[in-house]
């Protein structure tokens, strides 16, 4: 079997001991001797494919050093890593392989091919034992992983972190974030110096000792972290293929050039989006502007904006890394929404701070008020002043392209939210919507955040769709999402205070079907105003529309995961989608409830509150 090399040749006579492997360690000596006569040991690159879903299982791997992605029609099924088995499934079954396995970084395996396993295990029946019991584990959880009841959640275990545009990554960065991440994890910083003092004479760090010492690394410490040299050097190429994460830093002041730096590049080439993180670096907690340029040239999954001397900005950085960032998740329904700003204010005052927000409709706009800093108070008085004062859901117009005068909720928003965009703010947020366009859910996380609460607020009939400069037409989120939940685990994993609220209760003999009035009959009521209290009792147009995008908010089973919590506050049965004036009164009950909720859960010590 041919070998493609990424590393210098080992020779055939260095093999990796059977003893460190979980599946042979309690093999008799001489068993484990005569087994690794027959192995060869097989260097895999990182991104190469061992196993192809599909191909003839000839052959049975274990992985002596490295991890692996174990992929069943494009799904994740696995990540394996030293001591484990690869392909046995197939191979004990004389089948063809049920997946596709891929190394995730530098990797050495050790093969071993049918003709010899047939061999050895006529001659040594107990070398089926281990090999047993590990596949009857490993059929164990791919029916689990199947049923869907343990999803399947990635955190990096080796990052490499490198400067932006050339640059190094400053020595105060390095500093607090290594020592944010050592206060809740077990790390290990490795840099070109590490190696060259552990390997003299090494000069690319591609030699198998090299790979398998890095390897050996994370079994013993939580995190590995490289941070990469300036340039594009051998020990920077070992850093990024060996991580399976990539965090860019750069100071957000400086100048950008116009191409990404070589490093950067290479970087890019190894790692999907998904994969990459980027930290701006500010002097201050001033007012930020221009991020935009610097996403413009690296797509990222997310982009993080740290004080470099703010213990707690490495903080919120670690709790990212670590999965275990907190999240807000802000439901639609209307002025029902004001009851998330007691929720907001309970949590606030209990301790708790989050480290991004989401929301779809009017939840996404009280979400986005937090993300930029605002106050509980602050948020109310912005919520009467878009909704009392601007009147901006009361205006009607000529219905041509929408029942309400649009250009009224704009300006409110303009007025309330500013121009700052949402990749300027200091904490994360998206919000959703529905685009017309391609019939799907769309996750705003750039732009203006005054058009994306535009966006995720337009409730299609009453307000047009917000029409984006690419083609997008957008209508309120809630129409495919009222809770966002699963939006927020495609940005971050660890825990979430989901907020659900309910519409009024609607009694099925409370409107006379017969009594609504024809177009004639209602001519004739707008000609005679005295007769409007005449006019049977139902909700208005837009009551009837806010209900119909709620219709989703029961199905949050799919959605809310084990750290989830919900919260889902009483409100008076009597209160309307519609009826904003009563956003104080929804907001102090919802802070009363959450307030109850949260004693009880710091007296049960649930891990929030730790």
């Amino acid at each position: 079997m041919r070998n493609r090399k990424c590393w210098g040749n080992a020779g055939p006579s260095q093999q990796s001991s059977l003893a460190l492997v979980e599946t042979f360690r309690d093999l008799p000596t001489r068993l484990l001797a005569d087994l690794e006569q027959r192995l060869i040991t097989r260097s895999v690159c990182r991104g190469e494919v061992l196993v192809r879903q599909g191909d003839e299982a000839d052959a049975l791997y274990l992985v002596a050093s490295g991890r692996f992605a174990v992929d069943f029609d494009g799904r994740r099924l696995a990540e394996v890593s030293s001591g484990s088995p690869i392909g046995e499934v197939a191979f004990f079954a004389h089948g063809k392989r049920t997946a596709t396995v891929t190394a995730l970084r530098d990797s050495i395996v050790l093969q071993l091919s049918r003709a010899d396993f047939i061999a050895l295990a006529e001659d040594q029946p107990a070398v089926l034992k281990p090999i047993a019991v590990t596949l009857a584990r490993r059929l164990a959880d791919i029916i689990t992983l199947a049923g869907g009841e343990r999803p399947l959640l990635s955190r990096p275990r080796t990052i490499a972190l490198i400067g932006t545009s050339g640059t190094p990554v400053p020595d105060a960065f390095r500093k607090k974030l290594t020592y944010a991440l050592s206060r809740i994890a077990k790390i290990l910083v490795i840099d070109a110096g590490t190696l060259a003092e552990l390997f003299p004479g090494e000069s690319n760090f591609e030699a198998q000792a090299v790979t398998s010492w890095l390897n050996e690394q994370e079994a013993r410490y939580d995190y590995i972290l490289y941070f990469a040299q300036r340039g594009l050097t051998p020990f920077s190429r070992k850093a990024i293929r060996q991580a399976d994460q990539v965090i860019l830093v750069g100071r957000h002041q400086a100048l950008l050039e116009s191409k990404l730096s070589t490093l950067e590049s290479f970087a890019f080439e190894i790692h999907p989006t998904s994969a990459r993180r980027l930290v701006l670096l500010h002097k201050t907690h001033s007012s930020i502007s221009g991020t935009s340029r610097w996403l413009d040239l690296r797509s990222v999954a997310l982009h993080h904006h740290l004080v470099i001397d703010e213990d707690a900005d490495y903080d919120r950085l670690a709790r990212f890394i670590n999965g275990k960032a907190i999240g807000f998740v802000a439901c639609g329904g209307g002025a029902l929404c004001a009851a998330h700003i007691g929720v907001f204010k309970a949590f606030h005052e209990a301790g708790i701070g989050f480290d991004i927000f989401g929301g779809a409709s009017g939840g996404g706009a009280i979400a986005a008020a937090f993300a930029m800093g605002a106050s509980p108070e602050d948020v109310s008085k912005r919520t009467a002043d878009i909704f009392l004062n601007a009147r901006a859901l009361k205006k009607l117009t000529w219905p041509r392209y929408s029942l309400l005068d649009h250009t009224i909720f704009d300006r409110a928003l303009k007025t309330n939210y500013g121009m700052i965009q949402i990749e300027d703010l200091w904490t994360g947020y998206f919000a959703v919507s529905t685009c017309l366009t391609s019939n799907a859910l769309c996750l705003l996380v750039r732009g203006p955040v005054w058009q994306a609460v535009r966006a995720t607020s337009s409730i299609p009939g009453l307000l047009p769709p917000l029409y984006h400069e690419d083609g997008r037409m957008l209508v309120d989120g809630s129409l495919l999402d009222n809770l966002p939940v699963k939006s927020m685990r495609l940005l971050k994993t660890g825990p979430n205070v989901a907020v659900n609220l309910r519409p009024e209760t609607v009694h099925e003999d409370i409107v006379d079907y017969a009594a609504l009035p024809s177009r004639g009959q209602m001519l004739m009521h707008f000609l005679n105003p005295l007769s409007w209290g005449r006019l049977p009792r139902a909700p208005s147009v837009a009551s009837v529309l806010m209900r119909s995008l709620m219709v989703r908010r029961e199905r949050l089973g799919d959605a809310l995961g084990s750290e989830d919590l919900l919260i889902t506050p009483p409100l008076p049965n009597d209160v309307g989608v519609m009826d904003w004036h009563r956003h104080a009164e929804l907001s102090a009950r919802a802070y009363d409830y959450t307030a109850k909720v949260i004693d009880g859960l710091r007296a049960s010590g649930h891990p929030l509150f730790r």
